[in-house]
């Protein structure tokens, strides 16, 4: 069996699903950061897989991916066991669907507050009104993914699952800014059983022991050595939440990119 690598930020959450779903089917590999990471400038190996030079992109012998959905499904289908997903066509698109809404919408909303609180893109009244939309959005996701949990042990029902994978970073994402759900709700029992399983716990650690590293990135954004990328579900959250400013000034800056045209 060929070498697994898999590009990464230790706080990406797309990266930490396909990590907890490769540790969940015992598959060995190598994570690696790239080089000069949310710079826009990134070559290499990892440029040469991700085009839109946006981790998490896989490299599995001959077959380089991008887009962690794509990767999550070619790790599915490839180390077949233990499976994450059910055999039931509806209950496998219903799994899919909580992804497709985590990854589009509730990510928007931790990446925002990553913009906000890490990287300095508002302060003061500003800063602390976008928190409050954040926050009202996201009690409102939690009472939405308590329908679909229901008095499951997990999402998939009695098994940790496709959808687990990709629920748990941006709940962990959003209780780093004491946004996530209360401890004695559902969804925070259903966190803190997450959390312990073995392919989640180290995960997360390293999510956590990466934190140190985001002291600096507000210098970076005003400096210009730093260019976050905006894709659309993040222009439709500063849109709507009131931050169009925030992507005015990126682009007047240069401190924000998009992802076309591919390296």
């Amino acid at each position: 069996m060929a070498d697994v690598t898999l590009y990464e930020h230790p706080l990406s959450p797309y990266a930490q699903k396909c990590k907890i779903a490769l540790r969940e089917k015992d598959v060995a590999f190598t994570a690696k950061m790239p080089d000069s990471i949310g710079t826009g400038l990134a070559g290499g190996e990892f440029r040469d897989a991700s085009p839109r030079i946006e981790v998490p992109a896989l490299i599995h012998g001959d077959v380089t991916l991008f887009e962690s959905t794509i990767i999550l499904e070619y790790i599915e289908e490839t180390w077949s066991r233990p499976a994450l997903l059910p055999k039931a066509p509806a209950e496998r698109a219903h799994l899919r669907m909580l992804e497709e809404v985590m990854d589009t919408h509730y990510e928007a909303i931790t990446w925002a507050l990553g913009e906000i609180h890490f990287f300095k893109r508002a302060t003061g009244p500003d800063a602390d009104r976008l928190t409050a939309a954040a926050a009202e959005q996201l009690a409102q996701a939690h009472a939405w993914l308590e329908t679909h949990l229901a008095d499951n042990q997990w999402f998939g029902g009695d098994m940790f699952g496709y959808a687990d994978c990709a629920i748990v970073p941006l709940i962990n994402g959003a209780a780093g800014f004491d946004l996530g759900p209360k401890a004695t709700s559902p969804l925070g029992q259903w966190l803190a059983r997450a959390n312990e399983r073995p392919s989640v716990k180290p995960t997360q650690e390293e999510a956590v022991a990466s934190l140190s590293d985001m002291a600096q990135v507000g210098d970076l954004i005003s400096t210009g050595q730093f260019k976050r990328q905006y894709r659309d579900h993040r222009l439709e959250w500063m849109v709507r939440s009131g931050g169009l400013d925030i992507v005015v000034d990126g682009i007047k800056n240069d401190t924000i990119r998009f992802v076309w045209p591919f390296a």
